[in-house]
């Protein structure tokens, strides 16, 4: 990397530090920007062949998070930030520019470590819901001090005060997804048990007049784990997205068998319990976790963000990141190693995408007190690939809530347009999916309000936008 990037802090910044993936400069090639903690937010402009150079951005400090999306639907993207302190809005004004966005929003004085958001049904705005952490004005803190956590739902005139929704049990990843494939999104929170006060657990919440939290009975286990990330896929090819959540020891995958989501078993290969190189046997610490079909064989792959808190003599000091290779039989298989993104720092947040525009995804990963790594993706002999961005013309430019499904080797692939999950981070950009062999792949958009586009054939090696309701697609 020609510009070193360090997320850094205390003990406010012990959690956080994510990474937003998205293009702002309109070249079809994603920009990074990165959360710096105590050290300035940085934006990194891509000038191909994965060459990236500091481009200007306002000087924000004691940011943990950065999420990408088109809040006021303008066609360019802005950025919500979560922070130790206000939350800001970012307005995106062209050319990778970033101005205070205004609308209305306060962001109040919290620890904010996660983001997310969703369109309800005919909303002209998002509705955005913050994860707070740790509530530093409690006298008491920080153990058993849980903040409580924030929806705001858009006004006539931009956005009012939020909903709270409480109990809070530090949040440091929350998602907005459609897992019940009802048509409607709910909000999934991801909590970190080593704060938790009596009786904490991951959270599900369902957006009605008034939100309320699901349970057993709706198909949602409420599981206890150190929860810091979620990453969402359909593994299965059944519709439902398996969920992915770090934490503290145990990574825990969580399947759908039909009646509601339960813990995958062991030999699924995705516990990553402790380091899988050196000597450290101490359990390991989870923090970002995404799927990606890393070499294009028509499987989903699995990337976890390791590293120690700090000190934490309980947890592995040197602890890799993951990187699980999924099998033909649904099993995953460590090839951190082997693919060279076994880093030993205390990683946070990263991305999975595409940087160079090859088919390929590539990796970028924020580290704590050590500088940011951009991984190229060069594996020879990988399958093809296609990506599709779905728009919508109006509010929602960008379909989130949408579904892309695409048929080819005798199988169906669904992947869910979402803002949020990881760790203090996410990506906005044309969805990707390996084909393996297949030189074409039969492929509909499931659009936020249940209209399904045709099935369409596409020739698999290029990225296609597609605008409501589906029946025109266009090669980038």
């Amino acid at each position: 990397m020609p510009v070193e990037h360090v997320y850094t802090g205390g003990w406010e910044h012990f959690v956080g530090g994510g990474v937003a993936v998205f293009d702002c400069s309109g070249d079809g090639l994603p920009e990074i920007v990165a959360a710096g903690g105590d050290a300035p937010v940085v934006l990194l402009r891509n000038g191909g062949d994965m060459a990236f150079t500091k481009g200007a951005f306002p000087e924000i400090t004691r940011v943990t998070g950065v999420f990408p999306l088109d809040i006021d639907s303008d066609g360019l993207t802005d950025l919500a930030l979560t922070r130790v302190g206000a939350n800001t809005l970012l307005r995106g004004t062209g050319g990778c520019g970033f101005a205070p966005a205004g609308w209305g929003f306060d962001g109040g004085d919290r620890w904010s470590t996660a983001f997310s958001a969703t369109w309800e049904t005919g909303a002209a705005w998002p509705t955005l819901a913050f994860g707070n952490y740790v509530d530093r004005d409690n006298p008491d803190g920080p153990f058993e001090a849980c903040d409580v956590n924030h929806l705001y739902r858009p006004a006539p005139e931009g956005y009012g005060p939020p909903e709270v929704l409480t109990p809070g049990f530090c949040a440091l990843s929350i998602l907005f997804s459609d897992w019940a494939r009802r048509g409607q999104q709910d909000l999934r929170i991801s909590n970190d048990r080593h704060y938790y006060v009596s009786g904490g657990t991951e959270q599900m919440w369902r957006l009605a007049p008034v939100p309320r939290l699901l349970g057993d009975a709706e198909g949602f286990e409420p599981v206890s784990i150190w929860g810091m990330g979620i990453a969402s896929r359909d593994l299965t090819g059944d519709g439902r997205p398996e969920v992915m959540l770090t934490s503290m020891g145990d990574q825990v995958l969580m399947e759908w068998d039909g009646a509601g989501y339960v813990r995958a078993p062991y030999g699924s290969g995705t516990t990553a319990t402790r380091p899988h190189t050196g000597e450290d046997g101490r359990p390991s610490t989870g923090w970002h976790a995404e799927f990606g079909d890393v070499n294009n064989d028509g499987l989903a792959d699995l990337f976890i963000a390791k590293g120690n808190v700090d000190q934490m003599p309980g947890m592995a000091m040197e602890d890799p990141n993951n990187l699980l290779m999924q099998g033909a039989d649904g099993v995953f298989d460590e090839a951190g190693v082997v693919a060279g993104v076994a880093s030993p720092a205390r990683s946070r947040g990263a991305a999975l995408a595409d940087l160079d525009g090859d088919g390929r995804l590539d990796l970028v990963v924020v580290n704590r007190r050590a500088p940011l790594e951009v991984y190229r993706n060069v594996t020879e002999g990988t399958g093809n690939w296609l990506a599709v961005a779905p728009a919508l013309p109006g509010a929602n430019r960008d379909a989130v809530g949408a579904w892309v499904e695409v048929r080819a080797n005798g199988r169906t692939d669904a992947q869910e347009r979402t803002i949020g999950g990881g760790h203090a981070g996410s990506q906005l950009m044309p969805l990707h999916f390996g084909l393996g062999q297949a030189d074409t792949a039969e492929v509909r958009v499931i659009w936020p309000d249940g209209q399904a586009s045709p099935w369409t054939v596409l020739d698999a090696g290029r990225s296609y936008s597609v605008a409501y309701p589906g029946t025109e697609w266009r090669a980038q």
